[in-house]
């Protein structure tokens, strides 16, 4: 009885799950027949339409600005060497690395013992050469007199020469009297020709004690500079670099003492490649354009002006390009060695338009607008690259619609909606600001302060720090300074 009972319901169970399995299959046959048969259209497709900003081409004059890096030099700098021998007897307080020194302020002193002896000497010798110049002056005027005694004396025995010979001729007088009155005039002529001879002597005495006191001021100037060398003098304002000497040490002649650099003559030399380089000349020479140099100091930027002066002579081995340098003005701040960016402008270009770099791709194209709002490319020539900007140049350019920013979902034939600028309403948002706890300030303040900065940008960084509020950017700045 029990089997018979299991065994129907067993065959009761099989017969519902055979039943369940047709009606879901019917359901099925039924839904698939439903959608195969059923015709309505489906909702209409619309087109997408793109929202892009777009300015007017408006064709004008520009100035391109080319960008490098540079290194700021010493348009002036002096080698200080030793001109004499010797030991140090006396150094200067600012004689050290970095001592800002005046223009005429007494360096160092060598000991001058040695040249203040030969100093001495010759002038002792000049004094001898003097008083030799008197003497012989004094002998001149004695040969002299002698000379016109000796004249007077020969005058007077050719006039008793001659009475005698009248005497003989009239029979008064003798031979032998004649005679003697002819050899006292030959004495008197002898003397007098020795007495011109020491004239003679005297003046050429007179001369070369003339060459020898020549010689002693020759002497006596070169003992004074020699003991003038012995002192050194700063020519010009500057500073100090190179410094390596003390009181005591003994120095060789022609030994380098320091290097004397002039903060305020400020150079700086940049490399260009040579397409940048051809920028820049005018009718093949090298033209004076203005430059502007940048120096990124804890969140401040040290700014100074000046002009292109000259070029490189010759290209460097293994080097390419063009080193151009220039001079600048209002150097506060700056240092030889300084790594810069440089800002050097170009000769403006006429007939061009600046857009953003997002405007142009790959290709040279921008997109216009055309009728029915909708997209059409426009080939254009690329002149320069600003930054993030373009300047460009194109037929048909000047008065179309242009797209300030392509994307891949952008081209030809796209129907877009433009937003024109008077239809962008981008705010600029002002700088963040933050408040300081007095902690956190303190820090700030303390690592300003022991910094290796100029003064004023210390004195423009500890003023903004004074403030219940300061930028952000600054302070994210310093303190990732401080974390180096």
């Amino acid at each position: 009885m029990r089997f018979l009972r299991q065994s129907l319901m067993g065959l009761f169970l099989a017969a519902l799950a055979l039943g369940m399995l047709a009606y879901a299959g019917d359901m099925v046959r039924g839904a698939i027949l439903a959608s195969l048969e059923d015709d309505r259209p489906g909702p209409p497709k619309r087109e997408r339409v793109f929202a892009v900003g777009v300015v007017t081409a408006t064709l004008g004059r520009e100035v391109p600005v080319l960008q490098a890096f540079g290194e700021i030099r010493a348009e002036r700098t002096l080698e200080l060497r030793a001109a004499a021998a010797g030991r140090i007897v006396e150094l200067s307080q600012n004689f050290v690395e970095g001592g800002a020194v005046r223009a005429g302020d007494l360096l160092l002193r060598i000991d001058p013992a040695d040249a203040q002896s030969a100093r001495d000497r010759a002038e002792a010798d000049l004094a001898d050469a003097q008083a030799e110049i008197l003497d012989a002056e004094a002998g001149l005027l004695l040969a002299r007199d002698e000379l016109s005694a000796a004249v007077d004396q020969q005058g007077l025995q050719a006039r008793a020469f001659d009475r005698q010979q009248d005497l003989a001729q009239r029979g008064v007088g003798t031979s032998a009297a004649v005679e003697v009155a002819e050899l006292s005039v030959a004495a008197a002529r002898q003397a007098m020709l020795s007495r011109r001879q020491g004239v003679t002597q005297a003046e050429a005495r007179i001369s070369q004690s003339k060459t020898r006191l020549r010689r002693m001021e020759i002497a006596l100037a070169e003992a004074t500079r020699r003991l003038a060398e012995t002192e050194v003098y700063a020519p010009f304002d500057g500073t100090l670099s190179e410094v390596t000497l003390t009181t005591g040490r003994l120095l060789s002649n022609n030994e380098k003492l320091a290097t004397l650099i002039d903060p305020q003559a400020l150079e700086v030399a940049f490399r260009l490649s040579t397409a940048q380089y051809v920028r820049l000349l005018d009718d093949g020479r090298l033209t004076e354009r203005p430059v502007e140099v940048k120096l990124d100091v804890s969140g401040i930027d040290l700014t100074a002006r000046g002009l292109i002066r000259r070029e490189q002579a010759a290209v460097g081995e293994a080097q390419s390009g063009r080193l151009i340098f220039a001079s600048l003005t209002e150097t506060s701040g700056f240092k030889p060695g300084d790594f810069v960016t440089v800002q050097a402008e170009e000769p403006a270009i006429n007939n061009v338009l600046r857009l953003p770099a997002g405007a142009l791709d790959g290709s040279g194209t921008v997109l216009v607008l055309e009728g029915e709002d909708r997209l059409d490319t426009l080939p254009v020539t690329l002149l320069r690259r600003q930054g993030n900007e373009v300047l460009i140049r194109g037929e048909g350019l000047a008065g179309r619609e242009i797209v300030t920013a392509r994307s891949p979902l952008l081209g030809a034939g796209i129907a877009v909606r433009p937003l024109r600028k008077s239809e962008q309403t981008a705010e600029i948002a002002p700088p963040a600001m933050v408040e300081l706890s007095e902690e956190r300030r303190a820090k700030l303040v303390a690592f300003v302060e022991s910094g290796p900065m100029p003064e004023a940008v210390k004195e423009r960084l500890l003023t903004r720090l004074s403030k219940p509020e300061v930028p952000a950017q600054m302070i994210e700045r310093i303190e990732s300074r401080m974390g180096g």
